[in-house]
């Protein structure tokens, strides 16, 4: 209830009024059954602007530390994503990142669309990074289709290192799905499900038309961190060695 209620009558006319958000593309979600929505990461704003402009309800996989904060914030924070639907995971160890894929095949058997941001995380610059193969072994065991979406301008309406968020243009773009039937029962095939993973990322790169960088946004993140560097406005000029396989095998 609490979802529909943020999205039509308390957030969602307000992000309209302020951002004017236009989505293109919108007739790749499908009306029903499971689908994996996996999408470009760029802002917080992103997890917010997606949703409401997708015509069913999108349930995202949230860190668990989401739910688990004290004090009355805590507990708002808690209800807040608990009532928007949104499911916690544990992503502290292997065993508990398998339990977070095994959830995310679950959703989508019972035919919820899922929200994925392949690179793990928010890109620390605007650009393109590599994707982490979770989001092709939960295709591949839930023979959901993939489809991409890239968001344009959630950056701006809430920058890098900010809690505000500002007016300005968003722009959700949804890509044709992706079809990987051909590799069913190729799960845990490391070598096929980092094919799977590029071919999706090669799809967000052309969708986005975002620089790619093949290395992972969080080994990025960590490394500046270690270096006592900040993550706002960081950009480092050497081009990409590698751009994702446009299609996989």
């Amino acid at each position: 209830m609490l979802y529909w209620v943020m999205k039509h009558l308390l957030l969602g006319p307000l992000m309209k009024l302020f951002c004017r958000p236009k989505v293109e593309g919108v007739e790749h979600v499908p009306a029903a059954g499971g689908a994996i929505l996996v999408s470009n990461h760029l802002a917080v704003a992103d997890s917010f602007f997606m949703p409401l402009m997708m015509p069913r309800r999108v349930t995202f996989l949230a860190k668990r530390e989401y739910f688990t904060g004290k004090g009355v914030k805590g507990k708002f924070k808690k209800y807040f994503f608990s009532g928007v639907g949104q499911v916690p995971i544990d992503r502290s160890s292997g065993a508990a990142a398998q339990a977070a894929l095994d959830t995310g095949v679950r959703l989508l058997r019972e035919g919820k669309l899922l929200g994925v941001y392949p690179e793990g995380t928010r890109s620390p610059d605007g650009r393109l990074y590599k994707g982490k193969t979770g989001v092709a072994r939960m295709a591949l065991e839930s023979k959901a289709p993939v489809i991409p979406i890239a968001m344009f301008g959630t950056d701006r309406v809430n920058p890098i290192g900010s809690k505000m968020w500002y007016p300005h243009k968003v722009v959700v773009k949804v890509g044709p799905p992706l079809d990987f039937s051909r590799y069913e029962g190729m799960a845990g095939d490391r070598f096929v499900e980092r094919s799977i993973t590029d071919e999706i990322m090669y799809a967000l790169m052309e969708l986005s038309g975002q620089e790619y960088v093949d290395v992972y946004a969080a080994k990025v993140k960590d490394d500046l961190a270690a270096q006592g560097k900040h993550v706002a406005g960081w950009k480092e000029p050497k081009p990409a060695e590698r751009l994702p396989e446009s299609k996989a095998g």
